[in-house]
């Protein structure tokens, strides 16, 4: 790989990141959606508190995830990139950046006067910071398989249904 495909690779993740208003997060467990903000080369999220979005298990410091960043008009994976995981101590200098831009970013919050202060006592703030990209086609779509269910598909609408309706339709 040459310093150009680097610089590239690099260029991809941090723009295609910054558009996305929604990433794919893979710690050790499944994959989540979750909103974010880019600020200061990496990938900050805010969770795991009461009415905030669910990280994946796995997001501890020093461990390293995978985040895969969408298309926002067609909703495709347009890269992956593994990260480094860093969770931000409360009230740290690194943290306050981050949750400025983030409060920015958090719709309907209940509490929106109090937001940092519920965050700093109850969630995590984590930085995910780059480690490369991967901008090949995966092999595999990705996909899960549906959890499972006792819901049913609909049956088989009946042969008189398109006549009764026709009907109501002409009184």
């Amino acid at each position: 790989m040459t310093a150009a495909d680097t610089l590239l690779g690099t260029a991809l993740v941090e723009e295609a990141t910054k558009k996305s208003g929604l990433v794919w997060v893979r710690g050790t467990g499944a994959a989540r959606a979750l909103w974010h903000v880019w600020h200061e080369g990496a990938a900050h999220l805010v969770g795991d508190g009461p009415g905030e979005q669910p990280l994946p298990a796995g997001l501890t410091e020093g461990a390293t995830a995978e985040v895969t960043v969408r298309s926002k008009d067609k909703g495709g994976r347009i890269v992956a990139w593994p990260a480094a995981v860093t969770v931000l101590a409360p009230r740290s200098e690194e943290w306050e950046a981050a949750v400025a831009e983030l409060k920015g970013k958090r719709l309907n919050a209940p509490d929106a006067e109090r937001m940092t202060e519920r965050w700093a006592r109850e969630c995590r703030v984590v930085r995910l910071t780059p480690l490369g990209a991967r901008t090949e086609l995966p092999q595999t779509s990705g996909a899960a398989a549906p959890l499972p269910t006792t819901a049913t598909t609909r049956r088989p609408v009946p042969a008189g249904l398109p006549r009764l309706l026709k009907r109501s339709l002409r009184a």
